[in-house]
């Protein structure tokens, strides 16, 4: 499969598991949480699915299409390292959805680069809340779900906090 076929399957399935996501908290208490802004496009399609929700953004190079630029009070701008724990210390167990949005392409790589995420994101998931990634990311505070209908099997991931 050509890059180029790869990056629309990676797309569709993208797209495919932010409606899932979004329609199965619809109703759920709780923010919504944009791990990694890139130029805007996940967060842009998260705030059309959901009006009115509080969606926050973590980024450390903010440099989206001016048009997906979240407001300026739901802007976390930093290491993801840093900024995730300042986070928990002031809101806690928070989100009804966490979108995983940082990456390097290479899984390999994703799992000992981002080795530290998985514990921050468990720390902001409230109870039953979605997380969504483009890779697999391992704790015993989520518990995997299956895909919904059209995303293939290692393409992207779905967990529900446990507890």
């Amino acid at each position: 499969m050509s890059r180029l076929d790869s990056f629309i399957r990676r797309l569709e399935a993208q797209r495919r598991m932010l409606d899932w996501a979004a329609a199965a908290i619809a109703g759920r208490d709780g923010l919504v949480l944009e791990l990694g802004l890139g130029n805007g496009r996940t967060y842009d399609h998260l705030r059309e699915r959901l009006p009115g929700r509080a969606i926050h953004v973590f980024e450390r190079d903010v440099s989206p299409n001016p048009d997906s630029m979240p407001p300026a009070d739901r802007l976390v701008e930093g290491d993801m390292a840093q900024t995730l724990p300042a986070f928990v210390a002031r809101h806690g167990r928070c989100a009804a959805l966490i979108h995983v949005d940082v990456t390097t392409g290479v899984p390999e790589r994703d799992r000992i680069l981002f080795a530290w995420l998985p514990q921050h994101v468990v720390a902001l998931a409230a109870p039953a809340a979605l997380v969504v990634s483009g890779w697999a990311i391992e704790h015993p505070g989520l518990e995997a779900l299956a895909l919904p209908e059209g995303v293939p099997e290692g393409r992207y991931f779905a967990y529900r906090r446990r507890g």
